[in-house]
């Protein structure tokens, strides 16, 4: 499966990005190798839309779940559309989120998570 983190930085040492449409890359990791790619977010400089062109970018780049901490209404509507499921991760290093998601601890991004 691959999933895409949102974060600051390009290997899995660095920390995840509290903000999904903003934040500086993605790594795209395939949980059943590890493989992993850090790709620039081509949407983190947007005047507007951010969010959406972040979802699209993971979209198009094969991911099908994604781990951050907070997204966007707009984006919320994009991802959830394309059936890509978003799991919350917390202040840690993106390595410490993907062996989170693969031992199913992390809370999915479901109503009562929602920004207001």
């Amino acid at each position: 499966m691959k999933i895409a983190i949102s974060t600051d930085g390009k290997d899995l040492e660095s920390s995840t990005s509290t903000r999904f449409g903003r934040c500086s890359f993605f790594i795209f990791v395939d949980t059943d190798t590890m493989d992993f790619s850090a790709l620039a977010n081509p949407a983190k400089q947007a005047s507007g839309g951010a969010g959406i062109q972040a979802a699209q970018f993971v979209m198009d780049n094969g991911a099908q779940v994604i781990l951050t901490e907070k997204v966007g209404p707009n984006a919320l509507r994009v991802l959830e559309q394309a059936n890509i499921h978003i799991f919350i991760c917390h202040n840690g290093k993106v390595n410490q989120a993907v062996k989170m998601f693969i031992d199913e601890e992390l809370e999915s991004y479901d109503t009562k998570n929602r920004r207001k």
